[in-house]
C-alpha cells in the first residue's frame, strides 16, 4: 500500500473546502460580531500582558501567554512558512496574514470560552479548553472526547514530536554534524527534565526562553530588512499580486495556483498560530484570573506575536533575498535568505539556534496540551498512573522522531491539526451567543467604571 499517497488524499480531505471555510468563517464571523476585536482592543490586550494576576488559577496570564506561545512559536514560523512559500509561492503569505487577522477573534473566543468554563480536576489542578466548554458548555460529551482524542494524536504524532524533534534533529546534523541518535537521547533527556515537573516548570522556562528566542530571531530579520530595505515594497507588491494570480514556474519553483496559494497559506498559518485548533485554550484555562474576556484578549496577541510578526518576517526575508525561487526548500531554504545578508556560516547559526529553540518549546508545550486531553480521556479510569504512561509514550515518540520521513511528517501534522479543529470550531459556532454576550457584558462594566470615576 502507498501509505504517502493514502495520506495525501486524506490530507487533502480534511483541509479541503469544508475546513477553511469552517476556520475563516467562524473567525469572520466572530470578527463582525465582535466588533473588530482584534483590532481596536490589541492595545489594551497588550496592556494586560503585565496585568498583575489575581483570582484562582495555576499560572499568570503572561506565563499562559508563554505556555501557549512555546508550542505555537515553533517550526511553523521557519520550515513552515519557507514550505508555504515554496509550494504556494509569495501569495501565500497573504493568506497567512488573513488567517492570522480572523484567527485573533477566534484566538480571543476560544481562550475566554477555557476560563468560563474550566473546572478543578480530582488532583486539584485548574483543567480546562474546548473539551470542558464543549462538555459543560455545548453538552455533548461525544463531541468532547473526540476533540481530546485529536488532541492526543497531535500531541504524540503532530506538531508536538516528529516535525519537531525531525527539524532539531537535521538542523544539528547540518550546522553542526550532530549524529541523529546523539540529538534523540539529549532532546529526551531535557524534554523529560522539564515535563515531568508539571505545568509550572513548563511555564517557568517559557517565561524565560520564549521571549528572549522571539526577540533575537526579529532582531535577525530586521537586520536582513534593513540590508535589503529597497526590496521590501517591490516584496510586498509580489504578495499581493500573487494571491490573487497564478504565478508561473521560476528556477526551482514550480509555479503555484490561487488555490494552492490559498489553500497552503492557510493551512500553514494555522500550523504556526493555532488559532481555532483549540490548543491554546489549554494554557489559557490555568491563568489567574476572575476574567475571562481579559484572559482572552491577552490571549489573542499570541496570534499577532507568532503570525503577523514573526511569520511575516521570515516571509519578507525569503522574498527580498530571492532564496524563494531557488532549488533549496525548508530550514535550508531559511538559512540561505540569511546566508544573504551576511556569511553562510551565520546564517546558518541563526536559523539552527532559533529553529532548536523554537522547536524545544513547542514539544514542551504540546506535552502539557497533550497530557491535559489524556487526563480528560482516561483520569477517572487510570487516574495518576495514566499520566505517567502518556508521559513515558511521549518521550519515547521524541526518541524516535529524528528518524521518522520529513515530507510524511509535515503532511501527517496537517492531518491531525484539521481534525482537531473541526470539534472546536463547531463548539465555538454552537457557543457564539455566549462569547457576545461575555464580551458585551465585560465592557459594558469597563464603560461604567470609567463613569463612575468621571463623576468622582
Amino acid at each position: 500500500m502507498n501509505y504517502h499517497a493514502l495520506l495525501a488524499d486524506i490530507n487533502a480531505i480534511v483541509w479541503g473546502p469544508v475546513t477553511l471555510c469552517l476556520l475563516v468563517g467562524t473567525g469572520l464571523y466572530l470578527t463582525i460580531r465582535l466588533k473588530l476585536i482584534q483590532v481596536f482592543k490589541l492595545p489594551l490586550a497588550l496592556s494586560l500582558l503585565f496585568k498583575p494576576a489575581t483570582g484562582k488559577g495555576d499560572l499568570t496570564s503572561f506565563a499562559a501567554l508563554c505556555t501557549a506561545l512555546s508550542a505555537t512559536i515553533g517550526t511553523g514560523n521557519i520550515v513552515g512558512v519557507a514550505t508555504a512559500i515554496k509550494m504556494g509561492g509569495p501569495g501565500a503569505l497573504f493568506w497567512m496574514w488573513l488567517a492570522a487577522f480572523f484567527g485573533m477573534a477566534t484566538k480571543y473566543a476560544e481562550c475566554m470560552l477555557a476560563v468560563k468554563y474550566r473546572t478543578t480536576d480530582a488532583r486539584g489542578n485548574i483543567a480546562g479548553g474546548p473539551m470542558y466548554y464543549i462538555e459543560r458548555g455545548l453538552g455533548l460529551k461525544w463531541l468532547a472526547k473526540i476533540f481530546a482524542v485529536f488532541g492526543v494524536g497531535v500531541a504524540f504524532f503532530g506538531i508536538g514530536t516528529f516535525a519537531q524533534v525531525n527539524a532539531i534533529s537535521d538542523a544539528m546534523t547540518i550546522a553542526f554534524d550532530v549524529p541523529a541518535w546523539v540529538t534523540a537521547i539529549v532532546l529526551t533527556l531535557m524534554v523529560a527534565a522539564v515535563t515531568l515537573g508539571g505545568v509550572k516548570r513548563i511555564a517557568n522556562v517559557a517565561q524565560k526562553v520564549v521571549p528572549t528566542m522571539a526577540l533575537g530571531y526579529v532582531f535577525a530579520c530586521l537586520w536582513i530588512l534593513v540590508m535589503f530595505a529597497d526590496q521590501i515594497l517591490p516584496a510586498l507588491q509580489l504578495v499581493l499580486h500573487s494571491a490573487f494570480t497564478p504565478i508561473s514556474a521560476a528556477g526551482g519553483f514550480l509555479g503555484a495556483t490561487v488555490a494552492q496559494a490559498l489553500q497552503i497559506g492557510i493551512a500553514r498559518g494555522v500550523f504556526s498560530n493555532e488559532s481555532g485548533l483549540g490548543s491554546a485554550p489549554i494554557a489559557a484555562a490555568a491563568a489567574r484570573t476572575n476574567e475571562p474576556v481579559e484572559q482572552g484578549m491577552v490571549s489573542m496577541t499570541g496570534t499577532f506575536f507568532d503570525t503577523i510578526l514573526i511569520c511575516t518576517m521570515t516571509g519578507l526575508v525569503l522574498i527580498i533575498t530571492g532564496v524563494w525561487s531557488g532549488d533549496t526548500a525548508g530550514a535550508a531554504m531559511t538559512s540561505a535568505a540569511f546566508a544573504a545578508g551576511g556569511s553562510a556560516i551565520i546564517g546558518q547559526y541563526v536559523v539552527t539556534i532559533a529553529l532548536v529553540c523554537f522547536a524545544f518549546t513547542t514539544i514542551l508545550g504540546w506535552n502539557y496540551y497533550g497530557e491535559r486531553c489524556w487526563y480528560y480521556l482516561t483520569g477517572h479510569l487510570l487516574g495518576e498512573k495514566g499520566v505517567k504512561l502518556y508521559q513515558l509514550t511521549f518521550l519515547s515518540l521524541i526518541a524516535v522522531g529524528a528518524f521518522i520521513q520529513l515530507d510524511l511528517i509535515w503532511m501527517l501534522a496537517d492531518t491531525v491539526n484539521g481534525l482537531m479543529a473541526i470539534p472546536n470550531l463547531i463548539a465555538l459556532i454552537g457557543l457564539r451567543h455566549v462569547i457576545i454576550a461575555e464580551t458585551d457584558k465585560y465592557f459594558a462594566k469597563r464603560r461604567a467604571a470609567v463613569l463612575d470615576e468621571l463623576r468622582n
